[in-house]
């Protein structure tokens, strides 16, 4: 028997909802189905695996099992595939030739519009949709086949990619323009121990390398520190004489240029990092996200400025 002529998107959705909610009941609920209506749907679909799908813990919370939980893993990956081949007929059926999903991490939100912006211009005949996640959802999401393309620091371990290097990518130091610290001709990691560090939340790229370049100056992260989660809270942090913070310098051009934020000269910044763009090895690459992905790494330059555009104060 083929398992796949008796598996419907309906099963795999109910499989999904199941996993998410808990229970059948709020499945059914987000289905708008009855429950027995949903018990039917999962049924049927161990029936055509061959597999218990799910377990009850207590009197109503339902449980994957091991089976359930990797077909929604898969059922994750078809719908990515999909929504990738849907994107493409829209524009097939608007004159284009082909649909790139750029996906980017949030840091890199400050420079990947200006990017969009240049292949809009280069490839009138190609659709480039712009995704911005955190690194996690990112990686997640290139799990799942979302994105043609993605734009990041450090490339991970999984999934697979071709990573290839895009620009320099330098980390700074900032304060309040009217820091004690700001407009000095060095700042030394002593002066430094003092200072309430503002940090991105753990597990982010930019918390991982600020933790690396404190350790280096022997300054643990068990400083005084506050915790945020997006670089603009940090900046509004900063602006408002919190701390000091360890950020992307592309994340306060703006800000520096304007004269909100300094940049500190402290020991051992800048710290340089790159940019890559990745495309995931599990899928070919379409024509279209091929051309992008060439034509990106021949113009980053053009999107993704370099330390001398950032002026100290």
């Amino acid at each position: 028997m083929n398992r796949l002529d008796h598996i419907t998107l309906r099963q795999l959705r109910a499989l999904r909802l199941i996993a998410e909610k808990g229970t059948i009941s709020g499945a059914a609920q987000a289905m708008g189905l009855t429950g027995p209506a949903v018990h039917s749907q999962l049924k049927t679909l161990e029936d055509a695996v061959g597999a218990t799908l799910v377990f009850r813990e207590g009197r109503s919370r339902t449980t994957l099992t091991p089976q359930g939980a990797e077909l929604v893993r898969a059922e994750a990956q078809l719908r990515a595939t999909l929504d990738r081949a849907f994107r493409v007929i829209d524009a097939l059926d608007r004159g284009q030739t082909g649909c790139v999903v750029l996906g980017a991490v949030s840091t890199a939100k400050y420079l990947a519009p200006r990017l969009v912006a240049l292949l809009d211009a280069e490839f009138p005949d190609i659709e480039v949709v712009l995704k911005v996640a955190n690194r996690a959802e990112t990686i997640a999401g290139l799990g799942r086949g979302e994105f043609d393309l993605c734009i990041m620091g450090r490339p991970p371990r999984e999934p697979l990619t071709d990573a290839r290097p895009l620009a320099d990518h330098p980390h700074v130091l900032i304060a309040a323009p009217d820091h004690p610290l700001a407009g000095r001709d060095a700042v030394c990691a002593a002066e430094m121990a003092g200072e309430r560090f503002i940090l991105r939340e753990s597990g982010s790229g930019t918390r991982l390398l600020a933790e690396r370049y404190l350790a280096g100056l022997d300054l643990p992260v068990a400083v005084r520190h506050l915790e945020m989660d997006s670089n603009e809270t940090i900046k509004q942090s900063v602006m408002n004489g919190l701390g000091i913070a360890f950020i992307s310098a592309h994340t306060v051009l703006y800000e520096v240029a304007n004269g909100q934020i300094a940049v500190l000269r402290a020991a051992g910044t800048p710290v340089m990092r790159k940019w890559y763009l990745l495309r995931p090895l599990d899928a070919p690459a379409s024509a279209a996200a091929e051309r992008a992905a060439d034509w990106i790494c021949g113009n980053a330059g053009r999107a993704f400025p370099g330390l001398e555009a950032l002026p100290f104060r």
